[in-house]
């Protein structure tokens, strides 16, 4: 397999996506008059949208909003949809050829005939998708989520299956697997593998194992003076007098925390702040009292909110890697589909707080308290989770692979957790008790 070149994109063009958004037609033959361009749309806004036979090739489209869009026949060689969302997406026959997909959400999507020829699904949801005829072909699909996925004659000779959940669900009627296909135990795929699982079976020449510890084909470029883009009718608040503070949080954080370090007993009372889509990484809120505030969309990594009162605040779609958050309040907050990678939320209040999609990998909830919070869908892998109160958690769907439990972590029952339960979920279990 041909491998691509990593290539940045250029800048995000909120222009370029409005031309997407009005007329594909128009989309195309921009992309036809810069066949070399690579372009940025990073966290797009593209649900339901109609994109049939659009020329998404080598775009990146990283946490991007594709679910229930139309995207059949698409061209979409190359591109970067790592954590994208498309659930319940029409992709019938689109070309997903050596495209990055790593750890999107493709749940419930319609992929008949779709193209995933050296594709990188690594840990990709593909939870009740129809891919009947779809191309995998040395496709990387390492631990997947297959629970019920119709993969009736697909082509998955030389896919990597390692690691791939709820295999024994799916339906591999008719599909092809050869020698160079690695099962989910890692072992190669056989006759007597194939047979029982109403496969069948092929020799073809040895290959030899393919890297995919590689680099997307395009890179997002990192840029805090890049607008995003933003919910429709969203605007910045006026500076006036009255409100200088709410204007320097939002528009210099460098000057924000020199004030803070200046003052750090001064108190900041900001409630129902609107910090829509703010560049705000590395801000200093910590003890902050921003009950109510919105953060949707907002760049909040390595941001310090430890302390912060931050009940019934939105963050949906928030980027938050790294940010301390340790023992802040989250009672009843909106964090549906924030990016929460290596934060710390040890001993934070998120009872009753949403958290559908969120990204909590290697993430410290050490002692947090989750009661009736929402984990649907959320992806746990790694996440530090001894002492953390899960009681009437909704972990439907949720990621716990290797995740790490203890005797004092409380399950969604009631009861404390155990090894037994812990390997169930693929999780780990340490025998800690203080």
């Amino acid at each position: 397999m041909a491998l691509l070149m990593t290539q940045p994109a250029s800048a995000f063009d909120p222009d370029a996506l409005n031309t997407l958004k009005k007329s594909v037609s128009e989309w195309n033959a921009m992309r036809l008059e810069k066949p070399e361009q690579n372009i940025d749309l990073y966290k797009a806004q593209l649900e339901n949208a109609n994109l049939t036979g659009a020329n998404l090739s080598r775009t990146v489209l990283v946490r991007a909003e594709l679910s229930g869009s139309t995207l059949n026949m698409a061209d979409m060689k190359a591109s970067n949809l790592m954590m994208a969302y498309i659930q319940k997406a029409n992709l019938k026959n689109t070309d997903l050829s050596s495209a990055y997909l790593v750890k999107a959400n493709l749940k419930k999507s319609f992929m008949k005939g779709a193209n995933f020829t050296g594709a990188n699904l690594q840990s990709v949801n593909l939870r009740w998708t129809m891919l009947e005829n779809a191309n995998f072909s040395k496709a990387n699909m390492a631990n997947t989520i297959l629970f019920e996925a119709n993969l009736e004659n697909a082509n998955l000779k030389g896919a990597n299956l390692k690691g791939a959940m709820f295999i024994e669900q799916a339906n591999l009627a008719g599909a092809t697997l050869s020698n160079n296909t690695v099962l989910p135990s890692g072992e190669k795929a056989s006759l007597s593998w194939s047979t029982r699982h109403n496969a069948i079976f092929i020799n073809e020449a040895e290959t030899s194992p393919i890297t995919y510890d590689t680099p997307p084909p395009v890179e997002l470029v990192e840029n805090k003076n890049t607008p995003r883009p933003s919910p429709a009718g969203t605007t910045m608040l006026p500076q006036t007098e009255s409100r200088k503070q709410e204007s320097l949080i939002a528009e210099d954080v460098e000057s924000w925390n020199k004030m803070r370090s200046l003052s750090p007993e001064a108190p900041v009372t900001l409630k129902e702040e609107k910090l829509e889509n703010s560049h705000l990484k590395g801000i200093n809120l910590k003890q902050a009292i921003l009950a109510g505030s919105s953060f949707e969309g907002a760049s909040l990594d390595n941001a310090n909110m430890a302390g912060a009162d931050l009940s019934a605040a939105n963050f949906h779609k928030a980027d938050m890697k790294s940010a301390q958050l340790q023992g802040a309040n989250l009672h009843g907050a909106n964090m549906d589909r924030a990016f929460l990678k290596g934060a710390d939320l040890s001993k934070t209040n998120l009872s009753n707080a949403v958290l559908y999609g969120a990204i909590l990998n290697d993430a410290n909830l050490s002692e947090a308290n989750l009661e009736g919070a929402s984990l649907f869908d959320a992806d746990l892998e790694g996440a530090n989770l001894e002492g953390t109160n899960l009681k009437g958690t909704n972990i439907t769907d949720t990621n716990f692979k290797n995740a790490t439990l203890s005797p004092l972590t409380i399950l969604p029952s009631g009861i404390k957790a155990t090894s037994g339960w812990a390997t169930i979920k693929d999780a780990i279990f340490v025998n800690k008790t203080q």
